[in-house]
C-alpha cells in the first residue's frame, strides 16, 4: 500500500462544531467540516460536510459527502453523496452521485460519464465563474464611484 492511498483515509483537517472560518481553505487531504465557512474549500482528498455545518463557498474534492448545509457549487472528480440532511445551493458537477430521498438540490446537476466529458465541464464551469468574478467586481466598482461622486 503506497502512502498516498494512506493518506486518502486519514483526516488531514477538521473544522469543528461551533468554529468558523471566513476565507478559501487548501487540503492536503481528507477534510470535515462540521462548523461553518464562508469561503472556498479545496481538498486534493475526499471532504465530508456534517449536518449541523453550513457552508458559503464553492466546494473541489475527490469524494464530496454532504450533510449539511453548502450555498455554492460542488466539484468532485469520483463522486457525491448527498444525504437526506442536506440542502445544496448550487451547481453540482462530478462523475457519480448518489442523492438520499428527502435531501434538497437547487442547481444544475452534471454527470460526467468520460475524461473528456469532464474536462470539459469543468472548463465551462471554471470560464463562468470567471465571468461572474468579473462581472461582479465591474458591478462593485461602479456602485462605488456613483456613491463617491453624489456627495459633491
Amino acid at each position: 500500500m503506497s502512502n498516498d492511498r494512506y493518506e486518502d483515509f486519514s483526516i488531514n483537517t477538521i473544522l469543528g462544531p461551533g468554529a468558523s472560518i471566513n476565507g478559501d481553505i487548501e487540503s492536503g487531504g481528507f477534510t470535515r467540516v462540521d462548523g461553518s465557512i464562508q469561503g472556498n474549500l479545496t481538498a486534493r482528498g475526499r471532504v465530508v460536510v456534517g449536518e449541523r455545518a453550513r457552508m458559503k463557498g464553492n466546494i473541489t474534492g475527490t469524494t464530496v459527502t454532504i450533510g449539511g448545509v453548502v450555498y455554492g457549487n460542488i466539484l468532485a472528480d469520483e463522486r457525491i453523496i448527498i444525504l437526506n440532511t442536506a440542502l445544496v445551493l448550487g451547481d453540482i458537477i462530478t462523475r457519480r452521485i448518489q442523492a438520499d430521498e428527502g435531501c434538497l438540490i437547487h442547481g444544475k446537476v452534471t454527470v460526467c460519464q468520460s475524461d473528456e466529458a469532464w474536462d470539459r465541464a469543468v472548463a465551462e464551469h471554471r470560464d463562468a465563474q470567471g465571468v461572474k468574478s468579473a462581472l461582479s467586481a465591474f458591478s462593485h466598482s461602479k456602485k462605488a464611484s456613483r456613491s463617491g461622486g453624489s456627495n459633491g
